[in-house]
């Protein structure tokens, strides 16, 4: 695996003549409109880039953006890789690690969730500070990579508490709905039931997803800076439930999209120090 690594980000290096990010971006499902953002330098197709998968998903639309955003270099996926689509753990963090060759020192991820918490509501912004992972595996399982990082990385706070406080502070000033807690992660791609929604929301989440976990596992695993938000599309803790579809989903998606943008833009112009703290906020 790493020398596909090391061959797919030679591949990009030629591709973008000597530009170096140093922020790489993923963006999620109805969450591609910052790229319009986006002073584009250089965009590539998932199809064309040796060893990467290939987006499926309605909404994804399987793009590497190359471009400034606020001052900054960075490189932007515009859809991602999700563990229903039939990928491996090590195929969905592969861009992630073919990023960070290429010189990137922080992440931000961002995707649509559920929730399972009363407090949170649809078209919220759920501030990530922690996660569960009910994936059934694990993108760091196997032969370690020792030129990324070590056998077993600390997840003490996956998070950076500098870069959710910087969020905070962006939110308020725009008065933003917002909240700060838990991600769970699961397979999908079927919607949990009411009784998954309970029992998720029992072991201490406050939104539900099908993404976002393994990209963070190895964002830490190989020493980048994390910052991840969810545009919350609906609402998990109705009884009964009500029925959803993937429209109502881009809908609320595409009505919250524009505050996510704005509080993203924010976060990359703002000089940030890097640190990690066992600090982090309750719903």
């Amino acid at each position: 695996m790493y020398e596909k690594i090391i061959e797919t980000s030679e591949f990009l290096k030629g591709k973008i003549q000597g530009f170096s990010p140093e922020i790489g971006i993923i963006l999620g499902t109805g969450l591609g409109g910052l790229v319009s953002e986006i002073s584009v330098d250089t965009t590539i197709n998932y199809e064309e880039i040796p060893n990467f998968p290939v987006s499926t998903v309605e909404s994804h639309k399987g793009k590497l953006i190359f471009g400034k955003l606020s001052g900054k270099s960075v490189v932007a996926m515009q859809g991602r890789f999700h563990y229903y689509e039939g990928y491996s753990m090590q195929q969905l963090v592969f861009p992630v690690q073919v990023m960070k060759k290429l010189g990137i020192s922080k992440l931000i991820v961002s995707n649509a969730c559920g929730s399972l918490n009363p407090d949170v509501k649809a078209g919220d912004i759920l501030i990530i500070n922690n996660h569960i992972n009910l994936l059934p595996g694990n993108p760091l399982i196997g032969k370690n990579i020792d030129e990324l990082g070590p056998r077993f990385p600390d997840m003490s706070a996956p998070y950076s508490s500098t870069l959710i406080e910087k969020a905070v502070e962006i939110a308020n000033r725009h008065q933003f709905s917002y909240k700060v807690g838990v991600y769970v992660a699961v397979s999908g791609p079927n919607l949990e039931t009411s009784a998954e929604y309970k029992f998720l929301r029992i072991i201490g989440g406050d939104v539900v997803g099908m993404s976002t976990v393994p990209e963070v596992i190895a964002a830490n695993h190989c020493g980048l800076e994390v910052f991840a938000i969810s545009v919350v599309t609906d609402e998990g803790w109705h009884v009964p439930l009500k029925s959803l579809s993937l429209k109502e989903v881009l809908e609320v998606a595409g009505k919250t999209e524009p505050k996510i943008t704005q509080i993203i833009k924010e976060l990359i112009k703002k000089k940030a120090v890097t640190q990690k703290s066992n600090g982090f906020f309750h719903i």
